[in-house]
């Protein structure tokens, strides 16, 4: 076996073991969730992990590898970080849960998209094109989920940040992400803004 096809076989055991412990995961994420968009989006990134493991072990099997996984310790650690995430969330208010529960899942995704990267182009070095297919396909769809949770975190912030300014909180309402969410939010905000300036007028006024 060639030192580059030696270390992707390591690179695929390294994920087949990493995306195994993931399926156990993301039930509890979105257990934990609050918002309805995003225990959706775990749901449906579990039903992708669950494939993403298979084209793993198809990649192996391309190779003429065993589907053996070895030890992930970096997803050991985000996995374990994941479970503190959801224990904290329990006292954070909803909408920091939340936000705190996405970080977590992009630090995961965020490795996973680097893995897969770096698997994928060794799978082409070394003319393994149906590897790397496989491969490219389940980085398209890692890079999706973190778009995804990005475009769920937005909506949140903003209300997050409604809520410190005093505003009223409807988690249920939060997650349009088109520009009607955007417009209700920055017209809260404006009129939260205008409140103040005209505080502050007064405030001068009585001065004088």
């Amino acid at each position: 076996m060639t030192q580059l096809k030696e270390l992707l076989v390591e690179q695929l055991q390294n994920l087949l073991h990493a995306e195994t412990q993931l399926t156990g995961s993301l039930p509890k994420m979105g257990d934990a969730a609050r918002h309805p968009k995003l225990r959706e989006a775990f749901e449906k990134h579990l039903a992708q992990t669950e494939v993403h493991v298979e084209r793993l072990r198809q990649a192996l099997e391309l190779l003429g590898e065993k589907a053996q996984p070895k030890v992930c310790k970096s997803m050991l650690g985000l996995v374990e970080e994941g479970v503190e995430t959801i224990s904290e969330g329990r006292g954070k208010q909803p909408l920091a849960a939340d936000l705190a529960l996405i970080a977590a899942a992009q630090r995961v995704e965020h490795y996973e998209i680097s893995a897969y990267g770096t698997a994928k182009c060794l799978a082409r070095q070394i003319g393994e094109i149906m590897c790397a297919r496989l491969l490219s396909q389940t980085l398209g769809e890692e890079q999706s989920t973190d778009f995804l949770m990005s475009a769920i975190s937005d909506p949140i912030l903003q209300q997050a940040a409604l809520d410190d300014m005093g505003a009223d909180v409807d988690l249920e309402g939060v997650g349009d992400f088109g520009r009607a969410g955007r417009s209700r939010a920055q017209s809260v905000s404006k009129n939260r803004e205008e409140q103040l300036t005209a505080a502050w007028a007064r405030r001068d006024t009585h001065h004088e």
